[in-house]
């Protein structure tokens, strides 16, 4: 079997598919009609987002049994299309659950203690107690949106906290001892702290508006550490100064391209995303919660052991 790897990953794909047979070629370069020209002569392609897999590139790919993407989530793939036409889809998110979790609980803990504001304030000469005071985790109730691999890591954080973790799930019965399952309205009536961990689909894209904001019963902290497109922007801004979510920690944003490595399809910063830079309650990162050095070799060895379970 040929595979077609279309983007850097860790070394031990390419080294442990050797081992298993298969031959590998790599193109981090060639334009996607380029890549469709060729698909024909693969079994199997690794990406991660370098491009969206749709309906004509999987009619090209006359001889493609699997699509490994090493990452969490399949949106950049037709998968309807896929299955239809017998491809086996491969994702990772048993690789990176573990980083995300950190990296949410991260971001609450340096909203709640100012950290990154009283870093720059001391950098610049400023020495602020009082204004730098902060709040503690413990008492509060933190609802999670999405109990998959990563709504269950950052729960199982949470566990050397005196919380409350509530959580919703299209999914039924999936509450666990970190976690009790509720209906949206009751977390939305209990929580300090929403956490997202959904996939991006129809129904999680603009799910955080205004409607949605105004439904929570108490003033919250938001952490998106899922998909940009789930919030929109411009309606969290609108609560930022209200007062309705007093603060939040943005892994994501819904100006990413496709790909998640770039920011704007267009060079103008919009007016909502300004306001986030200029806020002292707000912490970006560039989708990086997933990240690490150490999710890295899982994400690889993660689509490796499925393609070996599935094809060996």
């Amino acid at each position: 079997m040929r595979i077609l790897h279309l983007d850097t990953n860790h070394s031990l794909l390419l080294s442990q598919l050797n081992g298993l047979g298969y031959k590998n070629e790599e193109d981090f370069t060639s334009s996607k009609s380029e890549v469709e020209a060729k698909i024909h002569q693969y079994d199997g392609i690794i990406i991660r987002s370098r491009f969206s897999i749709d309906k004509t590139f999987l009619d090209k790919a006359t001889n493609l049994k699997f699509i490994g993407r090493v990452g969490a989530g399949l949106e950049n793939i037709d998968c309807d299309y896929a299955e239809q036409k017998g491809v086996y889809l491969i994702a990772a998110p048993e690789g990176n659950r573990n980083a995300v979790g950190e990296h949410s609980l991260g971001m609450l803990l340096s909203l709640f203690n100012k950290l990154n504001k009283a870093d720059n304030e001391v950098r610049s000469g400023k020495w602020l107690r009082e204004e730098n005071r902060g709040i503690e985790l413990d008492g509060k109730t933190v609802g999670l949106i999405g109990y998959g691999n990563m709504g269950k890591s950052f729960a199982k954080k949470l566990r050397g906290f005196d919380v409350e973790v509530l959580c919703y799930d299209l999914k039924p019965n999936i509450g666990d001892e970190n976690c009790k399952q509720v209906s949206l309205e009751e977390l939305q009536k209990k929580a300090d702290i929403l956490s997202l961990h959904t996939p991006q689909t129809s129904l999680t894209i603009n799910m955080v508006n205004e409607a949605f904001i105004n439904k929570f019963k108490k003033n919250f902290w938001l952490i998106n550490t899922a998909r940009g497109k789930s919030v929109v922007t411009a309606d969290l801004v609108s609560a930022l100064k209200s007062g309705k979510i007093l603060g939040a920690g943005l892994d994501v944003l819904e100006y990413e391209k496709k790909s998640f490595e770039n920011l704007f399809t267009e060079s103008e910063i919009p007016a909502a995303f300004q306001y986030l830079i200029n806020s002292e309650n707000v912490i970006l990162s560039p989708h990086v919660a997933g990240w690490t050095v150490e999710s890295k070799e899982k994400l690889a060895q993660t689509i490796v052991d499925k393609i070996k379970v599935k094809f060996c």
